[in-house]
């Protein structure tokens, strides 16, 4: 799982650097799909479900699932990708958000909050924890810095399978759920909205968007629960 997380965030950060004004999301999905099959993995998303893309690419006010296509990046606007791989028949899953050209101070906030929540989340990934200490710990700094946490998704256990138990949710009271142990492995996956936290599905059956069509960012890692503190596997 240490390999196929440190392909993925090589990957990861490949895409970093071609998110700017004018690429497409469609053109993001070719170059990591290109890139999982040069790093000898597959692509997880692809197939899932029925899930037509190796990326979830969602702009603005999409929350997450957003399908790839031929949509343009515009000056302002930002863009949460969501890829996740296996190599060796084990998962890795990350998501980050970026700003594209000039990004105005409300959704520059809402995107360093977002990255902070996680970091939140995952200091408290370590043994004796329960699985809600790491839910409570984002909701409670998302809420006070004035955002919501997404409630319809959440992160979740990851191995074998892409999805595993025990569900992660972004939001509860400390305390509750499974008792996290050495060696179990979590997608830790804050969603968060600029305004309500209530989301919808559309048409397509898989592109959630943010009920009232404010913005909304996502950030995600693979990490990994330790003696000591979590040790996150798609970082570099």
């Amino acid at each position: 799982m240490r390999e196929a997380g440190q392909k993925l965030a090589r990957i990861m950060e490949k895409l970093k650097g071609i998110i700017t004004v004018g690429v497409s999301t469609a053109e993001i999905n070719c170059l990591a799909e290109d890139l999982i099959s040069r790093e000898k993995a597959l692509p997880a998303f692809k197939g899932y479900r029925g899930y037509p893309a190796a990326t979830c690419t969602s702009t603005n006010s999409e929350v997450v699932h957003g399908i790839p296509g031929a949509r343009k990046l515009k000056d302002g606007d930002i863009i949460s990708v969501d890829l996740g791989l296996s190599y060796k028949d084990y998962f890795s899953d990350a998501a980050f958000t970026l700003g594209v050209g000039k990004i105005d101070s409300k959704a520059k906030k809402l995107i360093e909050v977002t990255r902070n929540s996680l970091q939140e989340g995952i200091k408290q990934a370590k043994p004796g924890n329960h699985v809600s200490d790491i839910s409570y710990a984002v909701q409670k700094y998302v809420q006070g810095n004035g955002f919501s946490v997404v409630r319809q998704f959440v992160g979740h256990g990851i191995g074998r399978s892409l999805h595993e138990a025990p569900e992660v949710p972004n939001f509860g009271l400390p305390g509750r759920g499974e008792i996290l142990k050495p060696g179990m492995v979590l997608a830790i996956e804050p969603m968060v909205n600029m305004g309500t936290w209530e989301c919808e599905v559309l048409d397509d059956g898989w592109t959630a968007v943010t009920s009232d069509g404010k913005l909304s960012a996502h950030f995600e890692h693979t990490v990994e629960i330790t003696e000591g503190a979590a040790q996150i596997m798609t970082k570099l």
